[in-house]
């Protein structure tokens, strides 16, 4: 056994210097794959960039620009780095960087972001869906997916050598799952005991996603404690239900902090819960002894959410969320095991390289 470590863009760190940490967050990425029309009557809101003026409407319909869909463009990157540098004053110590393969994920970008923030920026290596693959990857084995993820999280990063990833995630499908999804997931569950690092899963908008996912990594070999399931808070609202996946023993995230819109675009059946709703859901896994599986994070992915474009930032839980837990019951204990302590663990490496 090696001490344990967590692998950040600038190298190996101790799980104790992470502090406050973010578990889901995207600092560069593409996601115009997901555009949506416009409601006819306000095209015209979304022709170009944004304005104060548009400020509500993207709020309202945030898919329906594709020019906010866009996290990866100079324009992004000024107020990514203003946003990261202004989390890190406000207490912010980790930054978990979920971009992988079909989200044209900027390593060298998260690396310079780190340098000259201080913040820890942990990258991750997988597969998004199916349907935004390079032909090589979404014909390739699972041995294949198994061995690109290996050399990422050993060895280096294919375009950046000098950077190793620091978990496996966000690893993302549809429903059903697709031939290469199901493939992706067990190369994941086959790989994590041998590297011994996290997983972090996108299942999709059917309650049904999250417990298929997590059984296809749990017989492939993964282990559940070192399991995330990402967007809970978009697809497991009732409690109980909730409480039935919490019982499978793996990382239950809420990583959608800040977005208060109702409304949801990709999943126009399904109301968006409020950030008070969240923090109720996560108070019911509490209540139940669940405070060790709990994981937040805000899944910033696109320009409206940034502080620079009217958005709630980086810094939203640290100095809007977890004041308001506080006034809900919850101990500054359990805060610190939710936001540092889970983080540390769920991230921390102890086998040798």
């Amino acid at each position: 056994m090696s001490n344990p470590r967590v692998q950040t863009v600038l190298g190996d760190v101790s799980p104790d210097d992470l502090g406050r940490t973010l578990t889901h967050e995207h600092l560069a990425m593409d996601f115009t794959h997901f555009y949506r029309k416009p409601p006819k009557a306000l095209a015209d809101q979304f022709n170009a960039g944004f304005t104060l003026e548009k400020a509500g409407y993207l709020r309202q319909y945030p898919y329906s620009s594709k020019f906010n869909l866009v996290l990866n463009d100079s324009m992004s990157r000024d107020a990514v780095f203003n946003d990261v540098a202004s989390y890190k004053k406000y207490g912010g110590g980790t930054i978990v960087e979920n971009s992988t393969e079909g989200l044209e994920r900027d390593l060298a970008f998260s690396k310079e972001v780190s340098k000259n923030t201080g913040v820890h920026i942990v990258a991750g290596t997988g597969f998004y869906i199916a349907d935004m693959q390079a032909a090589d990857n979404l014909h390739g084995t699972t041995e294949e997916l198994f061995n690109h993820m290996l050399q990422e999280l050993t060895v280096g990063c294919v375009e950046e050598p000098d950077i190793k990833a620091g978990f496996m995630g966000e690893i993302a499908s549809v429903w059903p799952l697709r031939d290469f999804e199901v493939k992706a997931i067990k190369a994941a569950g086959e790989l994590q005991p041998t590297v011994g690092c996290g997983v972090s899963f996108h299942p999709h908008r059917v309650a049904d996603a999250p417990f298929e996912i997590t059984r296809l990594y749990l017989e492939a070999g993964g282990s559940a404690d070192k399991m995330v399931m990402s967007h809970l808070d978009r697809t497991l609202l009732d409690p109980e239900k909730l409480l039935e996946f919490a019982e499978l023993g793996v990382y239950c995230q809420f990583d959608l902090f800040g977005v208060e819109v109702s409304y949801y675009q990709l999943n126009v059946d399904t109301d968006m819960p409020s950030d008070s709703q969240r923090i109720e859901l996560i108070k019911t896994l509490v209540a139940e002894g669940k405070e060790d599986r709990i994981l937040m994070s805000h899944d910033i992915h696109t320009k409206h959410r940034l502080a620079d474009f009217g958005g709630h930032g980086y810094s939203h839980i640290i100095n809007n969320i977890l004041p308001r837990m506080k006034t809900k019951g919850f101990s500054q204990a359990t805060i610190d095991k939710i936001t540092i302590e889970n983080p540390a663990r769920w991230l921390s490496i102890d086998k040798e390289e």
